[in-house]
């Protein structure tokens, strides 16, 4: 496995582009699956999840095509003709987004049989949530040997759902299934994260019919068929908030580029109350500060959007380690998203949970050191960290990093870090 090391200490100066949204892209790639024309998608990542989501999608026969273009990396998606509504568990287990085809499937052709994703290392996430919206849309649904077999032959129907608490996942797995339902479909408490916008705003260019876009209530009126469309996934917003902290971590001026400052305004307010300079660009966002003042402790609790982003917990955890006084970290959203505190605390860190709580106590240095990466968000509050430990810091198992961030070490060095990955180095971590 690869690692990836860091010498703390550097200030970071320069600009930083951030990528199109991972949590955007695979949902978009899995909408290509609902029209027998061509989808593009424009500032599209490359990252190991949507690779892992090109290998599905070719396994139905779609067309995948990754490509230059003029603004940079674009992917075609073409769904002419399907040949299989499969989707084995060796596909589905590698990304569990992937298990949002089955409601594409299902709208489409009537029918469909795929993988349940299986365990997560944050949290149960169960998709019951997922499963009771298609039934809603009137799908016969079937769970065995681990795999769902859904049918629909005579088609899905509009249906008026409520779900019973906020869920991302099921409200566009529920959004992508009803826009070739028969009739009108309305969503209630549906999640209002920028990735949904983004999925509805597609989907209305694909000639859906869907209102109240970035609200808690959609309404979807289903059409018989969608078309092609071009589409540029908007900026991902948990990397601009991750290379934010990195920023305020290491001290120095970045710029993020092609980045919307709106998207992370719950992050960038906790910063500014703990001393960092924050300032809106043209196309994105500054982030300053002088090493030499100390940041103040400050308290977050995650929320859904837009709230204070679990998947920026980890990273914010990170820039607490060295402030000014104990700060309170209360995760709300998964129940097991402290898994980077004992690596912390290899580095130096003082932090101590209590349930769904972490109480930080900033210290004046951290000390490098070999640590794991457990998942994906945690792999780059490591990073955070040993931006400013003293000494080598080494991070292991950082595929779980190449899941959602894209050329880190080239991105982080241009702006000055000492970071390199080893290739193929044994993380000792057995």
């Amino acid at each position: 496995m690869d690692s990836i090391a860091i010498h703390g200490g550097a200030q970071l100066f320069g600009d930083i582009p951030v990528s199109g949204a991972k949590n955007s892209a695979i949902k978009l790639m899995a909408a290509s699956i609902l029209t027998d024309q061509p989808l593009l998608l424009t500032n599209m990542p490359r990252l190991a999840d949507t690779r892992f989501l090109g290998q599905l999608l070719r396994q139905f026969g779609v067309e995948v095509t990754e490509r230059d273009g003029a603004d940079g990396q674009e992917s075609l998606f073409h769904a002419k003709d399907l040949t299989s509504t499969f989707a084995p568990y060796d596909l589905v287990r590698q990304m569990r987004a992937s298990f949002n085809v089955l409601g594409p499937l299902l709208a489409r052709t009537g029918e469909a049989k795929v993988s349940l994703p299986g365990g997560c290392t944050i949290g149960a996430r169960p998709v019951d949530l997922h499963l009771q919206a298609l039934t809603a849309l009137g799908a016969e649904i079937e769970l065995e040997e681990g795999y769902v077999t859904a049918r629909a032959p005579r088609g899905l129907r509009g249906a008026e759902i409520e779900f019973p608490f906020v869920s991302v996942g099921a409200t566009e797995h529920a959004l992508l299934a009803a826009v070739l339902a028969q009739g009108v479909t309305v969503l209630r408490r549906a999640a209002r994260e920028p990735e949904i916008g983004d999925l509805a705003h597609c989907l209305t260019a694909m000639g859906a019919k869907i209102e109240g876009v970035d609200t808690d209530v959609l309404t979807i009126t289903g059409v018989s068929s969608l078309n092609g469309a071009t589409w540029s996934v908007i900026p991902d917003r948990i990397e601009m908030g991750s290379y934010a902290v990195a920023a305020a971590m290491a001290g120095g001026d970045v710029r993020l580029t092609k980045a919307r400052a709106e998207l992370i305004g719950s992050l960038t307010d906790k910063m500014v109350e703990a001393g960092v300079e924050v300032s809106s660009t043209a196309d994105g966002v500054r982030i300053r500060r002088d090493p030499k003042q100390r940041l103040k402790a400050v308290d977050v609790e995650t929320a859904i959007y837009p709230g204070f982003a679990t998947d920026l917990q980890a990273q914010f955890m990170a820039l607490m380690t060295t402030a000014e006084g104990v700060s309170t970290i209360r995760e709300t959203i998964f129940e097991n998203r402290f898994m980077h505190v004992p690596e912390l605390a290899r580095l130096g860190a003082e932090i101590s949970v209590h349930a769904g709580e972490a109480h930080v106590t900033g210290v004046e240095v951290l000390h490098g050191a070999q640590v794991m990466a457990t998942d994906l968000r945690a792999s780059m509050c490591l990073i955070i960290a040993g931006l400013v430990a003293e000494g080598e810091t080494t991070v292991g198992r950082v595929y779980h990093l190449d899941r959602g961030f894209e050329r880190l070490e080239e991105k982080l060095g241009a702006c000055g870090a000492d970071i390199r990955r080893i290739k193929g180095q044994d993380d000792g971590m057995g």
